[in-house]
C-alpha cells in the first residue's frame, strides 16, 4: 500500500492550489483520510481530515479557506486552497488509515508536497 501526492507548487498570496493523493495497492477499505503540514523548524499538524462518510474537520487556520473532499472509487484525497497565505508555507503530508486485504490495519503517509507561498 503507497500514497502518492502531487498539487504542491510556489504561489503568491491571494493564489489557490489544489493537492491530490490517490492510494494504490493491496486495499480493502479506506477510513479516514487527511492532509497534514509542517513548516520549518515546527512539528508537523493535521490541516483537514475526512471520514469515510465524509465529515470534515480543519484546522483553525485553514477554515473557510481550504476545502477537503475525497473520491472513494479513485481512493484520492483533495485539498482545495484558496486564499493562500505564507504563513500556508510548509511541506504538506497526505494520511491514511487503511485495511489492507490481509485485514492489516494501519496508518499510511505520502511523500509530502511542498507548497510555498510569496507575499
Amino acid at each position: 500500500v503507497q500514497l502518492q501526492a502531487s498539487g504542491g507548487g510556489s504561489v503568491q498570496a491571494g493564489g489557490s492550489l489544489r493537492l491530490s493523493c490517490a492510494a494504490s495497492g493491496s486495499i480493502l477499505a479506506i477510513n479516514n483520510m487527511g492532509w497534514y503540514r509542517q513548516a520549518p523548524g515546527k512539528q508537523r499538524d493535521l490541516t483537514a481530515a475526512i471520514s469515510s462518510g465524509g465529515t470534515t474537520n480543519y484546522a483553525d487556520s485553514v477554515k473557510g479557506r481550504f476545502t477537503i473532499s475525497r473520491d472513494n472509487a479513485k481512493k484520492t484525497v483533495y485539498l482545495q486552497m484558496n486564499n493562500l497565505k505564507p504563513e500556508d508555507t510548509a511541506v504538506y503530508y497526505c494520511n491514511a488509515n487503511i485495511l489492507d486485504r490481509g485485514w492489516y490495519r494501519d496508518e499510511y503517509w505520502g511523500q509530502g508536497t511542498q507548497v510555498t507561498v510569496s507575499s
